[in-house]
């Protein structure tokens, strides 16, 4: 094993792209629309256009620090860097640990889902195969990691493209789905079944959490940018594609699911996707949906231990994380990183057969909170960063944020909003009990172990 400090840049704009879009296209999509629409109903529309936006002005923010100093760490580095190392410490940490127990549901979903086939295997078997295998494309080369997450992304859009295409046809020539008796295909479905905010303007506020955990991953492509090719050219168009891309999937998929069915009976019959096809006299849609899920869970898995490893590598290089986190392998990548979170995925896997349901439940909660501390995170270090560049610096931004500053404050203030709607529905209330917990033990921990070490100088691409 070599310990040189700089990771290889491997990854084009069509390896980032995709590994985005797979990150934040998944489970969100395929099951958590549902529960969105039984919060809102057709106002889920707005909330994720809302969202969408302020998504958008983050990823815009964290653009222009990423093209400007490019590396690895990405957004631990910048908050660490703009506004401290407190923050910073607090910023990477709740990151890893996050992509941990998105992995752990991930991995115990796998097995779920291989069960469908394979009912006398045992689970912890299909559990075993996954990490290890996930394990050892993570110890290859960043262009090996990156080639395997485009085509597993692509399964996906091109599932979700599908469905859009097979629901559009359905719209188009007025084809009645299940019961026609029942079930009245048309857009008209998205106001005749109590309004367009059938459960008021509360039932779309109440929506926000999913809706915003279904974003979580693009803030991945700010991970990347150490390990891109051409930082300056690929980051502003991976960027640029990205949440508008993201968009689009969300906004037209669920504008077609509500449009051929009323939105009362959507998830009603298991996943929309699953309504669809079956809709469609497609016998075989919870095989094609399977193979869908599969390949979603394989890439989340594969797009959080890369996340959660460059972010600890990234630490451990500014003095926030064990030395050993920063060692790379011949292949340029961080191998221990990779072998911490394989051993804990097992660990955790016996943990979620032994602990109540409830307590892995409130650890998933943490995940919510902490995407969008990243998120907020992302904004306030950007505005600390332009704050402290002088006009001639500013001028000679290559990524600029659009509409400062008034773009980047909204972002801000909807950021904080989503706290006040985590605290304030008790559904979601232990999320933030849980998070501000979760924050105050890394606390503890900052003042323990990295509070008393001299500060390192900032890595530069």
């Amino acid at each position: 094993m070599n310990d040189h400090n700089n990771l290889r840049r491997g990854l084009s704009t069509r390896h980032i792209r995709f590994m985005a879009l797979g990150s934040a296209i998944g489970t969100g999509l395929f099951y958590g629309s549902a529960s969105a629409i039984k919060l809102a109903g057709p106002s889920v529309l707005l909330a994720y256009l809302i969202g969408g936006a302020a998504i958008y002005m983050m990823m815009r923010a964290l653009g222009e620090m990423a093209v400007r100093n490019p590396v690895s760490g990405s957004f631990g580095q910048y908050t660490s860097q703009y506004l401290g190392r407190y923050l910073g410490f607090l910023t990477g940490w709740s990151y890893a640990f996050s992509m941990l127990v998105v992995c752990l549901a991930d991995v115990t979903a796998f097995g779920v889902y291989m069960g469908l086939w394979f009912p006398d295997t045992p689970r912890w078997i299909w559990v075993l195969g996954i990490v290890c295998f996930i394990g050892a494309l993570n110890l290859c080369s960043v262009k090996v990691f990156g080639e395997m997450e485009f085509w597993l992304s692509l399964l996906k859009v091109t599932a979700i493209i599908a469905m859009i295409a097979a629901g559009g046809a359905v719209l188009l020539f007025g084809i009645q789905l299940g019961n026609g008796a029942e079930t009245v295909t048309g857009l008209s479905n998205l106001w005749s079944h109590g309004g367009f905010f059938p459960n008021g303007i509360g039932g779309m506020i109440a929506s926000f959490t999913v809706v915003m955990f279904a974003f979580g991953g693009v803030e991945m492509i700010g991970i990347t940018a150490g390990e891109a090719k051409d930082p300056k050219r690929v980051l502003p168009k991976a960027i640029n594609s990205v949440p508008l891309r993201i968009l689009l999937f969300y906004v037209l998929t669920l504008v077609v699911l509500m449009a051929i069915y009323p939105w009362t009976n959507i998830g009603s019959q298991g996943s929309p996707f699953v309504q669809i096809f079956s809709g469609l006299g497609i016998d075989s849609a919870a095989t094609l949906l399977n193979i869908v899920v599969i390949s979603a869970a394989v890439s989340a898995i594969n797009s959080d231990i890369f996340s959660a490893g460059r972010m600890m590598y990234g630490m451990a290089q500014n003095g926030q994380a064990p030395v050993g986190f920063s060692r790379l392998s011949r292949f340029g990548v961080p191998w221990m990183t990779v072998l911490v979170m394989g051993v804990a995925l097992l660990l955790g896997v016996v943990l979620n057969y032994l602990a109540p349901e409830n307590l892995f439940l409130i650890l998933a909660a943490v995940v919510t909170f902490s995407i969008v501390w990243v998120w907020l995170m992302i904004l306030l270090s950007q505005v600390a960063m332009r704050l402290g560049m002088s006009r001639e610096e500013i001028a000679a931004l290559d990524f600029p944020v659009p509409l400062w500053p008034v773009g980047p404050a909204l972002a801000i203030v909807f950021m904080l909003f989503i706290f006040g709607v985590l605290g304030w529905f008790p559904d979601t209330r232990n999320a933030m009990y849980v998070g501000l917990g979760w924050l105050a033990l890394l606390s503890v921990g900052y003042w323990l172990w990295v509070a008393r070490q001299p500060r390192q100088a900032p890595v530069n691409a």
